[in-house]
């Protein structure tokens, strides 16, 4: 066992309490603690002042006018403020809550000050004294740290351990790979991230570590995508070909060239020895439910059963009315299952399930469950499978002799995200949406036009259309969310009733107080729908036209996207109105970027660069690695690069036994054992 595998609570200045706070931060082994990079760096540079940009961080030197003054205010705040002599003008330097930096500060000496500088007051922020100018630091790492660990205590532990251990640290990529691309050897590249002599030093550092990651990260990807694929796991399903084109012909409308072209690529895996595990993706309304319904067909065709889970009970009961009616009148059983179901009608759908009388089970999280037994089931399909957990859409492929398996999505993915998150599958893509289509029409208003907006609406109902008014989910307190909505819903009844219905919709309400709202909205019962967004997945209305989304600003572009799906499903035009008044630019951004554009593809891509990877489908996904350097974003094209280079060496015959190889087949193996990248 290498040295560096030993714990951080081995080293000088490390006792029990410490290695609790590190291990806080994620580090427990001194591995940890030398590659616990810093997450920025601040480029400390001495500037004139016509030159500084407002609020920009730079360091001005200059000399004390008069001893500095401390006034406190608040519960434990403090301001310090003195004047300072910098290039014949005096400006005000204002250090916050630290007090003690006045026994540093003396009237008549030269100080330089590290800080944010305000243009419109001429006055400097201080962040850090810099005391003489051989003590100002060119290029300054900064640290994720917390309470009761200081950036200064965690800088000289990495330098403790790099001058103990940092030698001991393997080279984990080829020497061929290196001289390719030209990259810092291992050791000197980690070290550069903590220590660097200059800004490019740093910058060629960071360019090797994100290379490292997203290489090794797309070779086990590959590894994995050649064990699902096997021959060895799959089997090889001859659907008949006369029975599947009737049943398409069947269909009351042309699939598009895009539904075509998936379709083909879906039947290519069901009638391949190898193991489908395939992604399809499309834009909302694309017609993916079409492509499940013919891939489930195939699979029934010569006597196989096929599973559809999906996330809630709407989508769910939404799909079995789908299916029922693509499949009338041809003899395809299908049945539902979810928490809802009742006991003798469970009992009733188990027994023909294990019998093998049952084709298809649609459902949610409940097809999971121990007692569901299939008697032989050939394709399972997970729907909006982000939803679900990697163990949880896992337990539904091991129900039966390795299915071939079809994960759906309506997010569209951007293509850096999906070759990372999904690296492992196949991806089909619906790129295009069925005629007849017309496109929906977005606009961005301020809160102070909503009444304009209802009298508007008032004459799109008048017509026999129905709205949506979808209020924004806190997650902090899902109780102020339903305050939110109840409040919106009271005034909205105000307005519009007794000529028109409406609705109330959430997510604390019980699953059949749910369906039962929903079905009056369905029906027309009900013109006005106020939900949270709840309502995002699994909700076709047609004669739903209208859709107003109180304060847009909160949401991302992927879930506007999204909720905006759910009008625009008939032929009739129509709207989706933003209301929202949003205090940063970004926010004014996302508002401007969703009235330009329908196309989900291209606001994915939006959506990934101003909210990062981890948030983009609005939390934390288990599927989506988190790299130490690499930017998914930022770094395309060290991660595309990355990625054509694992595929090329995969398809060299026995690399492995290559004596040039064997540093990486080492490494390779050690993150097996570690799963370092799939926790």
């Amino acid at each position: 066992m290498s040295l560096l595998e030993n714990s951080v609570s081995t080293l000088k200045g490390v006792g029990p309490k410490r290695a609790e706070t590190l291990q806080s931060l994620g580090i427990q082994t001194i591995y940890d603690l030398l590659t616990y990079y810093p997450f920025r760096y601040d480029d400390i540079q001495e500037k004139m002042l016509d030159d500084i940009q407002d609020q920009e961080k730079v360091v001005l030197k200059g000399t004390v006018l008069a001893e500095p003054v401390v006034s406190y205010y608040g519960f434990k705040k403090s301001r310090l403020v003195f004047r300072m002599m910098t290039e014949q003008a005096v400006i005000n330097v204002t250090f916050f809550n630290q007090p003690f930096l006045k026994s540093k500060i003396n009237a008549s000496e030269e100080v330089a000050i590290y800080g944010k500088w305000d243009g419109r007051r001429k006055a400097l922020t201080g962040m850090k004294i810099l005391a003489t100018q051989d003590e100002q630091e060119d290029f300054s790492p900064i640290y994720h740290v917390n309470k009761q660990i200081k950036q200064k205590t965690l800088v000289d532990l990495i330098r403790n351990a790099w001058e103990l251990h940092g030698v001991e640290m393997e080279e984990n990529l080829p020497e061929w790979l290196l001289e390719k691309y030209r990259l810092m050897p291992k050791v000197k590249a980690a070290y550069a991230m903590h220590f660097p002599e200059d800004i490019e030093e740093n910058r060629l550092a960071r360019r090797r570590l994100a290379f490292e990651e997203f290489f090794l990260f797309q070779m086990k990807m590959i590894q994995l995508k050649k064990q699902e694929t096997s021959k060895e796991v799959g089997k090889a399903i001859l659907y008949d070909v006369h029975k599947l084109k009737e049943f398409i012909q069947t269909l009351p409308f042309e699939l598009t060239n895009a539904q075509k072209r998936v379709v083909n690529e879906i039947c290519a895996d069901l009638r391949s020895e190898d193991h489908m595990h395939r992604l399809l993706q499309g834009d909302v309304g694309s017609g993916k439910t079409i492509v499940a319904a013919i891939a489930l067909y195939a699979v029934v065709s010569v006597g196989y059963q096929g599973a559809l889970m999906v996330p809630t009970e709407i989508l769910a009961e939404q799909h079995m009315e789908s299916l029922l009616g693509l499949f009338d009148p041809l003899e395809v059983n299908v049945a539902l299952l979810t928490s809802s179901t009742k006991q003798a009608e469970r009992r009733r759908i188990l027994a023909e399930l294990e019998s093998g009388e049952l084709d298809i089970l649609v459902g949610t999280h409940s097809l999971i469950q121990e007692e569901v037994q299939f008697k032989k089931v050939g394709l399972v399909i997970t729907d909006e499978q982000h939803r679900f957990g990697v163990n949880q859409r896992k337990l539904l492929r091991e129900k039966g002799d390795n299915p071939d398996v079809l994960f759906m999505t309506a997010t569209p993915i951007p293509r850096t995200l999906a070759i990372t998150a999904y690296g492992e599958m196949d991806v089909s893509v619906i790129d295009e949406l069925p005629a007849g289509r017309i496109p929906i029409e977005t606009r961005w208003i301020l809160p102070k036009q909503i009444d304009s907006v209802l009298t508007w609406m008032t004459k799109q109902l008048q017509k026999g259309q129905q709205a949506y008014v979808i209020c924004p989910l806190i997650e902090e307190s899902e109780m102020l969310d339903v305050k939110n909505a109840t409040e919106i819903y009271e005034h909205l009844q105000q307005f519009f009733e007794p000529n028109f219905k409406v609705g109330l919709l959430h997510g604390k309400m019980k699953s059949q107080e749910k369906d039962s709202i929903m079905n009056e909205f369905k029906e027309n019962n009900m013109q006005v729908l106020v939900s949270t967004t709840v309502i995002e997945v699994g909700v076709n209305v047609p004669n739903a036209s209208m859709m107003m989304i109180m304060d847009a600003d909160r949401f991302g572009l992927a879930q506007l996207h999204q909720l905006r799906g759910r009008v625009g499903r008939g032929s009739i035009a129509s709207y989706c109105i933003l209301v929202a008044s949003p205090k940063s630019d970004q926010g004014k951004e996302r508002m401007k970027i969703m009235t330009e554009t329908t196309d989900g593809f291209v606001l994915s891509e939006k959506d990934l660069e101003m909210r990062g990877p981890g948030d983009f489908f609005g939390s934390k996904q288990s599927g989506i690695p988190e790299f130490k350097v690499g930017d998914m974003v930022a770094d395309a094209p060290i991660l595309e690069t990355a990625r054509l280079e694992a595929i090329a060496l995969w398809n060299e015959k026995n690399w492995e036994e290559e004596p040039k190889n064997a540093v990486l087949v080492r490494s390779l193996e050690k993150r097996n054992k570690q799963s370092e990248f799939l926790d």
